[in-house]
C-alpha cells in the first residue's frame, strides 16, 4: 500500500485538516514529534522514507475522514522474475488503464511466459485492496512497471579453450491498482 499525496492534501483541505495535525495523528513508536512531521514531508513530497506503514495511511485517513481505500495505491511487486525485460513490459503495457478484472482476464489468456508473473502481482495488489474493503468492480491498474534487473552471468564452453558469455536477464514486476469512483 502507497500513500497517495495529493488525493491526502485534497481531503485535508476538505476537512480543514494542516499538516501538523496530520503529523501528530501518525505519530507512533519510532516516528515521534519532528521525525513523524519530516516523515509526513517525505510522504507528500512522494519519497517513502522512511516506509510509509498500512497503519500510518489509516490513522491518516481517519484524520481526514475518509477511507484508508480512498487515499492509497494498492501495489505489489514480483522481483528477480526471470525473464527479459523488454519482453516483460510488453504484457504490462497490455494491462495499464485497464479494469483490474478484465487486466485479469487478458493476462490468464495470454500465450506470454511472463504474464503468468504480472498475474501474481495483480492478483496480490488486487487482494491487498479487498482488504480495506475496495470494491473489486471499480478498480483500475494505473501502475504496471517492469523494471531491470540484475543478470545471471553464465558461461558456454566453446573449441579450443573459449568460453561465450551467457547471460540470463531478470525483471522486477510493479502492479498498482486504486480504486475509482
Amino acid at each position: 500500500m502507497r500513500l497517495q499525496p495529493d488525493k491526502l492534501m485534497l481531503r485535508a483541505l476538505r476537512a480543514n485538516v494542516s499538516v501538523d495535525q496530520l503529523a501528530q495523528a501518525i505519530e507512533r513508536t519510532g516516528l515521534e514529534g519532528d521525525h513523524a512531521r519530516s516523515a509526513l514531508q517525505n510522504w507528500l513530497s512522494g519519497r517513502d522514507h522512511p516506509r510509509c506503514k498500512a497503519q500510518d495511511v489509516a490513522k491518516l485517513a481517519e484524520a481526514v475522514g475518509a477511507a484508508p481505500r480512498e487515499i492509497a495505491l494498492f501495489e505489489s511487486r514480483v522481483t528477480f522474475s526471470r525473464g527479459s525485460t523488454r519482453k516483460t513490459r510488453l504484457v504490462a503495457d497490455l494491462i495499464r488503464g485497464k479494469r483490474a478484472q478484465d487486466a485479469d482476464t487478458i493476462l490468464r489468456f495470454s500465450d506470454k511466459r511472463a504474464a503468468v508473473n504480472i498475474r501474481k502481482c495483480l492478483n496480490a495488489a488486487m487482494a491487498d485492496a479487498r482488504q480495506y474493503d475496495a470494491d473489486p468492480g471499480e478498480l483500475v491498474v494505473t501502475l504496471s512497471r517492469v523494471n531491470e534487473g540484475p543478470k545471471l552471468k553464465r558461461f558456454h564452453p566453446k573449441d579450443r579453450g573459449r568460453a561465450h558469455p551467457i547471460l540470463k536477464e531478470t525483471s522486477h514486476i510493479i502492479v498498482g491498482v486504486e480504486e475509482r469512483a
